[in-house]
């Protein structure tokens, strides 16, 4: 049988985005969702860091520009939140992929709230 990566911490994290959605239901802009999560976060001691700034390095040079990711869990875990009606996770799913390169993790998640039901989805690299 093949061990989930993280898999108690994704489904805490998950568990409170359905409890975010549960009451706001959808249609709100991603910054409500993001604001209402970080309040879940804060109640239930989950360990987290909002939009942490990440940096990306060309061999030993530290480049100017930075992403910023929406959440950094569990000092192991990025999640982008988006609320798009009419969301694939294919444009999402690179953004990510530059967030874990960035970071040095192996796991995202991203969560969308735009729909008439929570959507994510696990990037693992």
């Amino acid at each position: 049988m093949t061990d989930i990566l993280y898999k108690e911490e994704v489904y805490t994290i998950i568990g409170y985005c359905m409890e975010v959605w549960r009451t706001l239901g959808y249609g709100f802009s991603e910054v409500v969702y993001k604001d209402a999560m970080e309040l879940e976060f804060i109640e239930h001691n989950i360990p987290y860091l909002r939009e942490e700034d990440l940096f990306v390095f060309y061999k030993t040079n530290k480049l100017k520009h930075r992403f910023r990711s929406d959440f950094t869990m569990y000092n192991k875990i990025i999640v982008e939140v988006k609320a798009n009606e009419v969301a694939t996770f294919s444009g999402h799913f690179e953004q990510t992929i530059n967030y874990l390169r960035a970071s040095d993790f192996r796991l995202g998640v991203i969560v969308n709230f735009g729909k008439k039901r929570l959507e994510y989805k696990r990037i693992i690299v």
